[in-house]
């Protein structure tokens, strides 16, 4: 099992970009500020930054309800979720159980909830909740449900995230009032990092996604923003328009979900945001390595449709 300090698998990966985000803090002097991720998720890339240092505090918002409840578990019912990590029976008829749990929300607790997800995100091919089993209902793949279920690995993650619960704010909020309401508190030395639901075959993926005018309205919100941001998305010609103005680049990451394949992203910048060009995450570097790296976001769009 890999050394990533999320509990939570998502597909896309963007742990693997923390080396990325920190360089962008470091060269912002925004070290040791604040980290904010309004579609939170696995939170890959915020626990590693808090865990190693590069900022001081992560403000976490999920609008999933699911997604909320385990983040809220680990952090306040740290002992009891470990306690279900070390007994989760790894059988087909509890992977039903909980389906039936996720599937019914609103009849159980807050720790049923997220203990159910993280479950199933562990158990289900390319951690998707709503997804198929690893190795099939029969168990006769060449990997089977335990695959990505490391009790004691699992555990260290859970424990290393709830020592610093100090540091970690949550909400369970709708990501356009938590960019207008809450965002406004925070310290001028923040950076906004925002991983929107992709736009091309999002309904498979997440629990909670986007329809076209959603993704519209939210560039907007974004836009808007006072403090330094972030944006990541697969590389759908219309949010390249939507960040028409913004500068932008283009890149490949590895992607997992039903099979392996390496998908084209973006990211864009707010303006004034300082992108060095050079990165340790080496699919980063080699698109800031171009020449003339960063591009506007109607101009990659032109490049795609070419």
């Amino acid at each position: 099992m890999s050394r990533y300090n999320t509990p939570l698998r998502y597909p896309g990966g963007k742990q693997k970009l923390a080396p990325f985000v920190a360089e962008i803090m470091r060269e912002n002097d925004l070290e040791g500020g604040h980290y904010v991720e309004p579609y939170a998720g696995g939170a890959g890339v915020a626990i590693e930054l808090l865990l190693n240092g590069t900022a001081s505090q992560i403000h976490l918002n999920d609008s999933c309800s699911a997604v909320y409840s385990f983040w809220k578990s680990v952090l306040g019912e740290t002992e009891e979720f470990c306690r279900r990590i070390s007994r989760a029976s790894l059988t087909v008829r509890e992977w039903r159980r909980q389906q039936a749990i996720i599937a019914s929300q609103e009849e159980h607790s807050a720790l049923d909830v997220g203990f159910s997800l993280f479950y199933l995100n562990r158990v289900n091919r390319s951690g998707i909740v709503s997804g198929g089993l690893i190795g099939g209902l029969a168990q006769t793949g060449e990997w089977k449900m335990d695959a990505r279920f490391s009790r004691d690995e699992l555990i260290r993650r859970v424990e290393a995230i709830a020592r610093k619960k100090r540091a970690i704010r949550l909400r369970n909020w709708d990501a356009e009032r938590f960019i207008k309401e809450y965002l406004p508190r925070l310290p001028r030395t923040s950076l906004v990092y925002c991983d929107p639901p992709y736009f091309e075959k999002a309904d498979r993926l997440y629990l909670n996604h986007y329809k076209p005018s959603d993704h519209q309205r939210i560039a907007k919100v974004i836009q808007k923003m006072k403090l330094p941001w972030m944006v990541s998305y697969d590389c759908a010609p219309k949010i390249l328009d939507c960040y028409g103005q913004r500068r932008a680049f283009v890149y490949g990451l590895q992607y997992n979900a039903a099979k392996a394949y390496v998908g084209t992203e973006a990211f864009f910048f707010s303006d004034g945001l300082k992108v060095s060009k050079r990165s340790a995450v080496p699919a980063i570097d080699k698109a800031l390595s171009r020449p003339g790296h960063l591009m506007l976001g109607q101009e990659a769009a032109q490049l795609m449709v070419a």
